[in-house]
């Protein structure tokens, strides 16, 4: 039996900012190729994640997962703190 919400996204990332009520920032990186230099290239994403009980700290490790939109730009809520 597979679950009915389907797969969802998760991806680790560090904690940039928690200085919101309930909310912290978190970037996540990614590795690419450059398709004409095929150099490796660093890419990052930043998220607003959603923090209920205010675990996470600066420079935390986190683990988040995607979810149904909890205000006007969060889109993800934080499963635990890694490290």
């Amino acid at each position: 039996m597979t679950d009915s919400r389907g797969k969802r996204k998760e991806r680790t990332g560090i904690v940039i900012s928690d200085k919101m009520q309930k909310t912290i920032i978190v970037r996540v990186e990614r590795s690419a190729i450059h398709p004409k230099y095929t150099k490796i290239l660093k890419k990052f994403n930043k998220f607003k994640v959603h923090d209920e009980k205010k675990e996470a700290k600066i420079g935390d490790r986190v683990l988040i997962i995607e979810t149904r939109p909890v205000s006007k730009d969060k889109r993800w809520r934080l499963i635990k703190v890694l490290k």
